[in-house]
């Protein structure tokens, strides 16, 4: 059997809302809810990990790439870095992901990736070059 969820998240949610502000729990789809609420906390960190990885790539194309830098890649790494500080302030607790050496080192290496693919550069660092207080810092690697 289909229920609304499966059917209309949107007007599930709503429903569930409206069920919680009433104080009926006993008609909550508790399972549900449960899913909902672990699923924002993942969302955000994809999209934290998202922006590091766009900041580390165009990093490392500012840095091993000189002489195709360009406004367009300042205002991407101002954009990002300004990203990852908004989502930072909105959670704090994600601070913990950034002081994640693991979680870091794996963001590093989609970054990698991606300059390989998308600029062609080959021979990066197999280690992050730079310390998380540079890379969040708007004057570095800057003209």
């Amino acid at each position: 059997m289909s229920t609304l969820y499966d059917n209309d998240v949107v007007a599930w949610a709503e429903r569930q809302a409206a069920l919680i502000r009433a104080r009926r729990w006993s008609e909550l789809d508790i399972d549900n809810v449960a899913e909902e609420i672990e699923d924002v906390g993942k969302s955000d960190k994809r999209a934290l990990r998202a922006h590091m990885v766009v900041l580390l790539t165009h990093l490392l194309k500012w840095a091993y790439q000189p002489t195709r830098r360009g406004r367009s890649w300042t205002r991407t790494i101002g954009t990002q870095r300004a990203a990852i500080e908004q989502a930072l302030a909105d959670s704090p607790s994600l601070k913990g992901l950034l002081d994640s050496p693991d979680w870091l080192a794996a963001t590093y290496r989609s970054a990698v990736r991606h300059a390989q693919i998308e600029a062609g550069l080959v021979n990066l660092p197999a280690d992050m070059p730079w310390a998380l207080n540079e890379l969040m810092d708007f004057d570095f690697l800057r003209p």
